[in-house]
């Protein structure tokens, strides 16, 4: 009886000892989850207070929950909230969007630019106001969109979609920079062509949260909730794509239908998030960069973090752009785009970081 009680608590102790650097890990997840919260807590505060006039914490939070008739008020209510609204939706959009795709095609310096989703809703938009002179953002999203879903549909088959096999992420992401590139240089020549037509979305081609109401969001809102919701169900599936697409089906994954969902998703968030905010860059690609690091390769936190730590990083950037050349505003893609580069680069050379 004694030798036989003995090997049972031997591997008690060896179950003990795998299970404490897991709830570890798991506490560490939840803890840092908690503090990005906040911070995008605060981040939403400061997006209210910050601007070419800037507001005080009472001041906001009287304008907030009171219906005082006031220029305080006015701005904050006309222009703060819906842009602080605006970058919650967006943020997490082009955060999640690039944290599919990273895991779709193994490659963690992807981003949803990759799939030709941007260039396909940009090359839609310049199309709606080249030829059909349509300059209204409430118009031309639709057309924003439809040309995200053909661009990822054209790109999934263009890389071998239509045989029985699915395509690698190789060939999704050959085909995706190739369309890109093509679409881009079209993009560009229509708006030389018509620059007078092309004067007022010059802020939407750069990337810019501004200067938009809640009435642009909600016809995009449905959308985004979708592609959240599908990005969010496939998540603990493609933590089995990747180690591979055999070992993923070997484990009862059905990969053609993860990777077609994964597309939908993408093109759902970052077609939605472009048509009203523009191709903004590095969102989707420096965000699940970073929480990677942090949580692991856990694909289900991955995504959690990046829903929350994209608007973070979101929010910041535009009230950098607010700030930095006071009383002019400096569009947000552009912040982004020198926040997100050196950040990125330092986590290139960290190679827990950058493996997945």
């Amino acid at each position: 009886m004694t030798a036989s009680k003995q090997p049972k608590g031997e591997s008690e102790k060896v179950v003990e000892k795998k299970m404490k650097p897991i709830t570890a890990l798991r506490l560490q997840r939840m803890i840092g989850l908690v503090i990005a919260l906040f911070l995008l807590l605060a981040a939403v505060f400061l997006s209210l207070m910050v601007g070419a006039k800037p507001l005080s914490f009472s001041v906001v939070w009287e304008a907030l929950f009171s219906s005082a008739n006031s220029y305080d008020y006015t701005i904050i209510h006309e222009s703060r909230i819906p842009r602080t609204i605006i970058a919650l939706a967006v943020g997490p959009a082009f955060g999640l969007a690039g944290a599919v795709i990273q895991a779709l095609t193994r490659n963690p310096l992807a981003d949803p630019g990759i799939l030709g989703v941007n260039a396909g809703a940009a090359f839609a938009v310049a199309l709606a106001v080249g030829v059909f002179s349509i300059t209204s953002i409430t118009s031309y999203i639709w057309f924003a969109l439809v040309g995200a879903f053909v661009a990822t549909i054209a790109i999934y088959f263009i890389g071998g979609g239509a045989g029985k096999k699915s395509p690698s992420p190789e060939q999704i992401v050959l085909a995706g920079v190739a369309m890109a590139a093509a679409l881009n240089g079209i993009t560009t020549a229509l708006s030389l062509i018509n620059s007078r037509a092309f004067a007022g979305m010059l802020n939407w081609r750069i990337g810019s949260i501004a200067r938009k109401g809640l009435e642009d969001l909600w016809p995009i809102l449905p959308f985004l909730v979708i592609g959240l919701i599908v990005a969010l169900a496939i998540a603990p599936a493609l933590n089995a794509i990747a180690f591979g697409d055999d070992r993923a089906s070997s484990l009862g994954v059905n990969v053609n239908r993860m990777r077609i969902l994964g597309l939908i998703a993408v093109t759902l968030l970052a077609g939605g998030a472009t048509a009203i905010a523009g191709p903004i860059v590095f969102i989707g690609l420096m965000v699940p960069h970073c929480v990677r690091w942090f949580v692991g390769p856990d694909q289900p936190w991955i995504f959690l973090y990046s829903v929350v730590v994209a608007p973070l990083i979101l929010l910041l950037s535009d009230i950098i752009g607010r700030v930095v050349m006071s009383p002019a505003e400096v569009p947000v893609g552009i912040i982004t785009g020198f926040v997100g580069a050196p950040i990125l680069l330092i986590l290139v050379r960290r190679r827990k970081a950058s493996s997945l």
